[in-house]
């Protein structure tokens, strides 16, 4: 009934929380080395310095806090004593970077830069805590505040006025604005204030809320028990912010090459036969894939770490005989396992104590997939250890891909997860299911991806995850969950995918065409022109709904969807340097233009456009019928794409844009480099292009990254950058190639440089004069190319 207007009966009224009590006066306080202990009329307060820019603040009601950590924190502190200055009716704790005020009458964190801007400062109501054990803490809200991050929710990309849940919840129906909890919780977030960002992240694992709604001038974190645990970022960029975050909660690696390019799935591809005739299928066609996922329908009963004999009688070759045509295959695992007494897996489970259990000793079992299951408890390292090397029975067959499904963990019943009364054993620190639940799928991911890692002899793993919390870059790409195909769907994915990125899960994708319901030929090819700049890119979708492989839907459409496909991987070698740069930073591909243009007011609350570094802005059509779309444009000049005229930033332009084009725009003063069309990504260019895109009176540089995109050796230096350096002068063009790092040799034999929009000129290579036979103008386009041997 909660689904009718029944829900909305004036006489359900629901209980009033209970009054919260102010954590009250400071009685005392001392300072150990780089932590400072407060001593409050009700409660207990430690801070510590993990940089001169990131402060936490922990408040425990009843004891001076442990200062444990959940497995989202990598970081250890610097070595960053503060200096604290106790006056009459305050404390200054003062780093380099940050300056905390903290009155004594009652206590009141505020936090300020060293230039005395104004942070995070505390209203009235400070930190508090109720006798059911929630805490909350209540800040300042300034008029010009905008937020962002928050992972994955639904909504508008800036997240004032909102008001969500972390709690990770299967959600197959619906998917809309109001939706609040989804499959991710990742309870951080970003503040722009007058151009200028900061960041809190709020490590706390119970679920939690963030209130950015009731009130104009206050917002408030709170979770349902646990610590009030959170760190300050003092910015002062927004990319300052994700370094800072990233540096705490930690940075993806560079993905294997092959997870870049296009994959293709479906509940379910049921047979062998049907997974080969797939596969032909794009190989005849011509059109590029790089991995074809396996949905539970390959499994025997549901069991994981099983094949169907009957459906897939023999695995092993499947996998080869695809790998041999450069594509790999992804099988989905989930955490339910079948109780069934002659299944292996569960008998090791049982006699090794693997699963989690009620404090009496009871196994609980949850209704998944495979019928009645259990479920492993993943904060006990030893299970960690036993389910990744589990992992072999892929790896034994040649997959190197995993894809983690149902790990919220989602259970079939009206809490759709497991007893929040289950205690896991957490390495002999015995914890509630209420309080870990939202880190049962990092945990499970930890598991997976080094198991993997572990299995495949040097080589990176790829692992695909549904559900995790703050950290879960370090592992695993993250897909948004059972969309629909319906083109409000298209439209939220985008600022749902920036909104990860912000969140430090910059590997993200939503399904391409929608997961459920039915997609049409208009709405898959304008999805995976978006689909073909997001990070993750995969097209999925579900039984009984219309099939939608890029050629379901008739010529027309398979020749648009085609070439946007083919167009992902042209553009491989720029994505490729990004994602590098993004292991490195944590600045994200895939952005919101506010990240590059923090004092454009336009573009704060921008959703429905995105950038790809910091030079493209990607503008998708996301309505049907429309061949014409609204662009904003910041300051500068911009070329589009496919044209080369340019435009005038700053300003909003009415662009032209058929079913054939995805309007994209190229910032003056950038280089570009594309790859060769080819069939999966792990085939070598045998040529790099350089897109040059002149400013006037600007120099241009640009700095290729590239590896073997397999194994870990990038990490011993094992890479190349390649530094371009193009200077304009009077009728005159200088270009310098360096290479900055060279202990990998790239199959490239030539390197071409395309300048746009411009006449013959005197151009210059590494200092040589470049002969006029050398070059090639183009009358139609406007450009100027030649070419050199890669040596």
């Amino acid at each position: 009934m909660e689904d009718t207007s029944f829900a909305i009966h004036p006489g359900n009224k629901k209980e009033m929380p209970s009054q919260y009590q102010d954590i009250g006066n400071i009685n005392n306080f001392k300072q150990e080395e780089n932590d400072v202990h407060i001593i409050c009329e009700r409660g207990y307060v430690t801070i510590r310095f993990y940089r001169h820019d990131i402060v936490r603040i922990v408040m425990n009601p009843f004891a001076t806090p442990s200062m444990q950590s959940s497995l989202a924190l990598v970081k250890q502190p610097e070595d960053v004593i503060p200096v604290v200055q106790d006056m009459q009716n305050a404390l200054t704790v003062v780093s380099d970077e940050l300056k905390l005020t903290i009155d004594k009458y009652p206590l009141r964190i505020s936090a300020y830069d060293v230039n005395d801007r104004p942070l995070v400062i505390e209203n009235d109501k400070g930190m508090a805590f109720n006798e059911k054990g929630k805490v909350i803490c209540f800040k300042e809200m300034n008029p010009d505040d905008h937020f962002y991050g928050f992972g994955e929710k639904a909504g508008f990309l800036d997240k004032r006025d909102e008001k969500y849940t972390m709690w990770n919840t299967d959600v197959y129906a619906p998917h809309n604005p109001e939706t609040n909890a989804l499959y991710q919780s990742i309870p951080y977030f970003m503040t722009l204030r007058d151009g200028q960002a900061h960041g809190i992240f709020f490590d706390n694992t119970f679920k939690s809320v963030f209130d950015m709604k009731s009130k104009a001038d206050e917002y408030s974190f709170s979770a349902e028990g646990g610590d009030i645990d959170y760190y300050i970022l003092a910015g002062r960029t927004p990319k300052d912010v994700l370094e800072q975050y990233t540096d705490l909660t930690g940075k993806m690696p560079i993905p294997p090459k092959w997870a870049l390019g296009y994959h293709q799935s479906r509940y379910s591809y049921k047979t062998e036969a049907e997974v080969r005739e797939l596969a032909d299928s794009f190989i005849e066609k011509g059109i590029p894939l790089d991995a074809i996922h396996l949905d539970i329908h390959y499994m025997d009963g549901y069991r994981v770490f099983t094949f169907d004999n009957d459906r897939f009688p023999d695995p092993k070759k499947l996998v080869q005989d695809l790998k041999e045509k450069g594509i790999r295959t992804v099988p989905i695992v989930d955490p339910g396992v079948k109780e069934d007494p002659e299944y292996g897996l569960y008998q090791e489970g049982i006699l090794g104590d693997l699963f989690c259990k009620y404090l009496d000793g009871r196994i609980f079992f949850g209704d998944v997939w495979p019928g009645n299951s259990a479920f492993p408890d993943f904060t006990n390292q030893a299970v960690r250890r036993w389910w990744g090397q589990k992992h072999q029975f892929y790896t034994d067959l040649g997959i190197e891909g995993i894809w983690n499904d149902m790990n919220e963990p989602a259970v079939f019943n009206e809490t759709k997860t497991m007893d929040v009364k289950v205690m896991h054993n957490n390495d002999g620190d015995l914890k509630t299911h209420r309080e870990l639940h939202n880190v049962y799928g990092l945990y499970m991911g930890e598991a997976t991806y080094h198991g993997m890692k572990s299995l495949l002899s040097g080589h990176r793993p790829f692992l695909l995850t549904r559900a995790g919390y703050a950290g879960v870059q370090r592992y695993a790409a993250v897909w948004t969950g059972d969309n629909r195909s319906f083109w409000e769907h298209l439209s939220m994915a985008l600022p749902m995918c920036m909104n990860l990125g912000l969140s430090g899960v910059a590997f993200a994708g939503p399904d391409v065409g929608g997961f459920a319901h039915d997609s049409s030929g208009e709405l898959l090819a304008r999805w995976t022109q978006f689909g073909a700049f997001t990070p993750y890119f995969r097209n999925h979708s579900a039984l009984d709904f219309a099939r939608q492989e890029p050629w379901s839907f008739g010529d027309k459409y398979e020749s648009i969807i085609k070439k946007y496909i083919e167009l992902r991987y042209k553009w491989l070698p720029h994505l490729y340097t990004l994602f590098q740069k993004t292991s490195e930073t944590g600045i994200p591909v895939m952005r919101p233009l506010f990240m590059e243009y923090p004092q454009d007011e336009n573009t704060y609350n921008l959703s429905d456009q995105f950038m790809i570094g910091s030079t493209v802005i990607i503008a998708p059509v996301l309505k049907p019928d429309t061949n014409h779309r609204v662009v904003y444009l910041p300051k500068g000049q911009w070329y589009d794409y496919w044209t080369d005229r340019q435009y005038e930033g700053g300003q909003h332009w009415l662009i032209e844009a058929n079913l054939d084009t995805l309007p994209i725009f190229i910032k003056a003063g950038s280089i570009v480099p594309h790859g060769d069309i080819k069939s999966s990504a792990n085939v070598a260019d045998q040529q790099i292009k350089f897109h040059i895109y002149p400013s006037t009176g600007e120099d241009l540089s640009y700095t290729l990254y590239d590896d073997d995109g397999e194994t870990f050796g990038y990490q011993d230096g094992l890479s190349i950058g390649l530094d371009i350096d193009c200077c304009f002068e009077e009728n005159s063009v200088k270009i310098d190639v360096n290479k900055r790092i060279d202990r990998f040799q790239p199959a490239w034999k030539e390197l071409l440089f395309e300048i746009h929009q411009l006449t013959i000129a005197n151009i210059f290579y590494n200092g040589s004069h470049m002969n006029e036979s050398e070059l090639t103008f183009d009358n139609k386009t406007n450009t100027t190319t030649f070419r050199i041997a890669h040596r």
